[in-house]
C-alpha cells in the first residue's frame, strides 16, 4: 500500500529558483534512468531479514553499489520520518523543499536496490535506523541533521568514486552526487539564507573541491544513525 502525503502550499510564497532547481534534480535523475525503477512512497516493499550472520557489503562494484544503499536507505527513512510529522512552525517553502528532498532519496534508495539486484544475489537487506538525539519536531534539530546527512552523502560518493570500475555506475554516481549536493545547498540556505555557506570551508577544500572521505570514515560518522550491523571486509569496516 503507498502512503500518500499531503503537503498544502495554501498561500505559500515560493522562491522559485531553489523550487526549480530542486525540480531540476529530479530531472537530472530520470535522464541518469533512475525514473525507470519503480518506487513506493514507503518502505512497504522491503523486508526486514530474520537475524542471522553479519552481512558483508561485497567487493569490487557490487561491494561500492550496497554501500551507496546503505546511505541512501538512511537519508530515505530520515526524510520519511521529516515530511510524515514536519516540525511545529514549518514554513510552506520549507515544506516543499523537505518533500523534494524526501522523493529524490525514495527514487535514489529503489534504484540501487535495482540495481545491485540485476547484479548479484548479494543484496544489502533493509537496515534499521535510530536517531537517539534528533527532535524532529524541533527545526534546528531536523535542519542540523539533514544537513550533516547530505554533506556526509557527497563526501561519501565523491571518496568512493575511484573505486567503481563500470563506467556506467561511475555516470550514475556522479549524477546521483550533483543532486546530493544540490540537497546540501538547499539545506545550508535554510540554515543560513542568502549566505555563502553552501560552499563553506568546512565542505570545500583548498582547490575549491567538495570533500572527500573514504568509506570508513563515511560509516564511522553515520553509525550513531544505524542499528543493523554489517560489515565491508575489503574496505575494512569489520
Amino acid at each position: 500500500m503507498k502512503n500518500t502525503i499531503h503537503v498544502s502550499n495554501q498561500g505559500a510564497t515560493l522562491d522559485t529558483g531553489r523550487r526549480n532547481f530542486l525540480k531540476l534534480s529530479g530531472v537530472g535523475i530520470a535522464i541518469a534512468g533512475l525514473a525507470l525503477i519503480g518506487c513506493s512512497d514507503n518502505n512497504d516493499d522491503f523486508e526486514i531479514i530474520n537475524p542471522g550472520p553479519i552481512f558483508d557489503l561485497g567487493a569490487g562494484d557490487v561491494g561500492i553499489l550496497n554501500y551507496a544503499y546503505a546511505l541512501e536507505q538512511l537519508e530515505a527513512d530520515f526524510y520519511t520520518k521529516v515530511v510524515n510529522n514536519f516540525y511545529s512552525g514549518i514554513s510552506s517553502i520549507e515544506k516543499e523543499i523537505f518533500t523534494d528532498l524526501y522523493h529524490h532519496e525514495v527514487v535514489h534508495r529503489d534504484f540501487f536496490k535495482a540495481a545491485i539486484s540485476s547484479a548479484t544475489p548479494n543484496v544489502l537487506p533493509k537496515l534499521e535506523f535510530q536517531y537517539p538525539n534528533v527532535n524532529f519536531n524541533d527545526r534546528n534539530s531536523v535542519l542540523a541533521t539533514s544537513k550533516a546527512l547530505e554533506d556526509t552523502g557527497v563526501a561519501a560518493y565523491n571518496g568512493a568514486g575511484k573505486y567503481i570500475t563500470n563506467p556506467d555506475y561511475l555516470v550514475i554516481a556522479g549524477k546521483i552526487v550533483s543532486v546530493e549536493a544540490r540537497h546540501a545547498s538547499a539545506i545550508r540556505n535554510l540554515i543560513n539564507p542568502g549566505s555563502a555557506d553552501f560552499s563553506g570551508d568546512d565542505v570545500i577544500n583548498a582547490n575549491g573541491l567538495d570533500l572527500a572521505k573514504e568509506p570508513k570514515d563515511i560509516v564511522m560518522a553515520a553509525g550513531a544513525f544505524i542499528k543493523t550491523p554489517f560489515t565491508w571486509k575489503e574496505r575494512g569496516i569489520n
